[in-house]
């Protein structure tokens, strides 16, 4: 996809949505909209010690019939994540791009894993348990996120890391996410993709699970992605919060939210949250793996664990996305991250948002009355370690470099540092 850079655009007048509003919530009471209850978004945020702080939950009023919502989650993540305007180039007429950035949320536990740890890890304390297992590619974003929160919580963490049959006997480096789940000291154990695809992730953790029984541990076991029914919360008091930061703002209303899809629970998350709440917002999927059909079953799994009684293709609508298949990338698609950024300093990882926000923009090029003057909500899912793994097929992207041009004698100056 060929970008041009945006034309210059005029400074709204309009505030933008900054999420640090906790002097505005002081003032301000929560309309009867279904937003009573605690909120990952609460003024309690900045309070001193609140961060990783064990906290009640109520859920919002509009999903107080759902199962599973816990009376308590830990506070992992830096919330509300900001929202402002995306100046995307070669948008359809009228068309409004703006972002959410939960690749904000934290810096080690950055992106939308974050919300689903909340839950889950809260749940494993509850249980008693003294470590965790989960499953991921060999750069999973949810694997990191997981060894960061576990540690922050005094728990152990085993990783099953999936990767091809040439490495898997290999040392797996110190590149990306394996730098920081290696410098935490998770435990990692890998499987390669043939091993994965014969025996399946839930069979994989339930092995490793029972040997940790055997040695007297208490593990507690967290999916793919962190996406079950009850990571499927993370996403729905993502929603609440998202109601909060456009009431305050007052003006500004999506039509549609556009996110990536991996592993299912964030959009099962944010189309059960936009179809029950006051947002009815339409939530499109592009999934960056499975087929379309595979995550329309799959997030009707985890919105019937929460007895929400409704067919996840009237919530979602999902898109395949994947191209060369997941975390693989075309030249194409590298670029565009690359031409994003250099347009509007937003950096995509390349497995889930660049993948999603490219779909995105194709869709508009190819159905722009689809499009058409509508508002747009795009939800940067984080990601950013991953980019370092794809070095070697970016480099050739990169910006330019150059030597300085010094004359021969350039009289140093008072004040600055010798640095020898």
């Amino acid at each position: 996809m060929l970008l041009r850079p945006a034309l210059p655009v005029a400074v709204s007048s309009t505030p933008p949505l900054f999420s640090h509003l906790a002097a505005v919530r002081r003032r301000c009471s929560i309309a009867a909209t279904g937003m009573a209850g605690v909120s990952a978004a609460s003024p309690a945020a900045a309070q001193i010690g609140s961060f990783l702080s064990k906290k009640p939950f109520a859920p919002p009023s509009w999903a107080s019939h759902l199962a599973l919502a816990p009376s308590h989650t830990f506070s992992l993540g830096h919330f509300p994540t900001p929202i402002h305007k995306w100046n995307l180039p070669n948008l359809p007429e009228g068309t409004e791009v703006w972002i959410k950035r939960d690749d904000l949320s934290g810096m080690q536990l950055s992106g939308n894993k974050v919300r689903k740890l909340e839950f889950l890890l809260s749940d494993a304390v509850a249980q008693g348990a003294d470590c965790v297992i989960t499953v991921g590619g060999i750069q999973s974003n949810h694997c990191r996120a997981t060894a960061v929160a576990a540690k922050y919580l005094n728990l152990d963490c085993y990783l099953i890391l999936r990767t091809s049959k040439l490495l898997v006997d290999q040392d797996p480096g110190l590149v990306g996410n394996l730098l920081v789940e290696r410098l935490l000291g998770a435990h990692i154990d890998l499987v390669s993709k043939e091993e994965y695809g014969k025996i399946g992730s839930v069979a994989l953790a339930d092995l490793l699970k029972n040997n940790l029984l055997e040695e007297g541990r208490k593990p507690y076991v967290i999916p793919v992605g962190g996406s079950n029914s009850l990571g499927t919360w993370g996403y729905i008091e993502a929603v609440r919060e998202l109601e909060q930061q456009i009431q305050l703002s007052g003006d500004v209303q999506f039509d549609d939210i556009v996110v990536a899809c991996g592993s299912g629970g964030t959009i099962a998350g944010l189309a059960l949250g936009s179809k029950l709440s006051s947002l009815t917002a339409k939530v499109h999927a592009f999934s960056v793996c499975d087929d379309p059909e595979y995550f329309y079953d799959y997030v009707q799994g985890l919105i019937d664990g929460l007895q929400s009684g409704l067919d996840s293709h009237d919530i979602v609508s999902i898109q395949n996305a994947k191209g060369l298949g997941y975390a693989m990338n075309t030249a194409e698609e590298l670029k565009f991250v690359k031409d994003i950024a250099t347009a509007t300093g937003i950096v995509l990882d390349p497995v889930y948002s660049g993948k999603g926000a490219y779909a995105m923009l194709k869709d508009m090029a190819d159905n722009p009355s689809k499009w058409k003057g509508r508002k747009v909500l795009f939800v940067h899912t984080g990601g950013l370690l991953g980019l370092y793994d794809k070095v070697d097929q970016m480099s050739s992207l990169a910006g330019s470099w150059r030597r300085m041009d010094l004359e021969e004698s350039v009289p140093r100056k008072d004040g600055t540092g010798k640095m020898f």
